[in-house]
């Protein structure tokens, strides 16, 4: 990498590919950039419009710090931002290994499967607001901020204006060459870095994505309704699944890659060396469990069985739940046992409720 001189650190276009440089040095797949103090005037009437209509059903932190997710330049987030570095992290396994994954693993979405993916990605943009920060001058000091998940920032369409990718019909931002199942994050910098260009939508007439979607989801190309979504029911909804939404939610125990995987552009996407996405990889402790096991863990193992993966999210009770509808999607008979002891013992009511459900489902074979 070029040695960084007051006159490269001043020069926006050299800069920039300094910056991209670093991004990929760092690991990631992807990177672009884009001007940082320009407001998202129609993505934040479509995030608006989302809200208004309840989409975002409990999600509640969705609704809030809406003129924060108007631009990146403020309070909420860097004031005095010019430039935006997003970049994209590729989670998706050859098709041969994922074929291997224990069953288990298999009801949980793919970037799910192995260690809790925040911490990694954390750490690599923390290193690129590190180096963004060197590229600055005595005159004018170069602010940065990482960001992973933990700020206010509608980052896919920040990502679709830096060229990192498109938006799809399904609303994931689709990576040309890496296809959907990618993670983002951003650097947000007072420096002055030359933007990308923004990539035209690629989808044509294609809906796969949408008619893929087990529970109708969709309420048009580019719309989701969250409350009818996989993801949002086994992750982050409180309380009992939908009656009339079980059965669709088949054998999905935590998340949904259905929308994705019949995607073309991740059937196109290029094959990556294993050892890039090895932190992927399932956990071994789901080589040893099965659906039932989740039924039986109390709040005090909960800890350890879902320490270090994203699954803590959906609460020991959430993953019970899951669990139960899963199994009475199966009509498992070998489950009806412990079934039927979280019907009659869980603390947890939407725990009972599922066990019920699953148990007249094996009635009813």
């Amino acid at each position: 990498m070029a040695a960084v001189t007051t006159e490269t650190a001043r020069d926006p276009a050299q800069t920039g590919a300094l910056v991209r440089d670093k991004a990929r040095a760092l690991g990631f797949d992807a990177v672009g950039i884009a001007r940082a103090d320009v407001p998202l005037e129609r993505d934040v009437a479509h995030y608006r419009a989302f809200v208004a209509e309840g989409f975002h059903g409990e999600m509640s932190w969705l609704a809030d710090n809406a003129e924060v997710r108007a631009s990146l330049d403020g309070e909420g987030i860097l004031r005095g931002a010019t430039s935006v570095v997003c970049v994209a992290r590729r989670y998706a396994r050859a098709e041969a290994e994922e074929a291997t994954d224990p069953p288990l693993a298999r009801t949980i979405a793919r970037y799910a499967r192995g260690r809790d993916y925040h911490n990694g990605l954390r750490k690599k943009l923390r290193q690129l607001a590190a180096f963004v920060r060197t590229l600055g001058t005595a005159e004018a000091p170069a602010a940065a901020r990482p960001i992973c998940d933990d700020a206010p920032v509608l980052e896919r369409a920040w990502a679709a204006r830096a060229g990192l990718g498109f938006v799809g019909k399904n609303g994931l931002l689709i990576v040309p060459g890496q296809g959907s199942f990618v993670l983002l994050g951003e650097v947000v910098t007072s420096l002055r870095l030359e933007p990308d260009e923004p990539l035209a939508g690629r989808c044509g007439s294609c809906v796969r994505c949408l008619e893929a979607c087990p529970t109708d989801a969709f309420v048009r190309p580019f719309v989701l309704d969250a409350r009818r979504c996989i993801a949002y029911l086994t992750i982050e909804h409180r309380g009992s699944s939908p009656d009339e939404l079980r059965e669709r939610i088949g054998e999905h125990a935590f998340g949904c890659d259905d929308c994705q995987t019949v995607c073309p552009f991740n059937a196109s996407s290029r094959p990556r060396d294993p050892a890039t996405t090895r932190v992927f990889a399932p956990h071994e402790r789901w080589q040893q469990m099965d659906l039932v096991d989740f039924l039986g863990v109390v709040d005090a193992d909960w800890g350890t069985v879902g320490e270090g993966t994203p699954l803590h999210r959906a609460t020991r009770a959430g993953m019970a739940r899951n669990a139960a509808v899963v199994l009475g999607n199966r009509r498992d008979e070998s489950a009806r046992p412990a079934l039927e002891r979280a019907r009659e013992t869980d603390p947890s009511p939407e725990v009972r409720d599922a066990a019920g459900w699953a148990l007249a489902r094996l009635a009813r074979r």
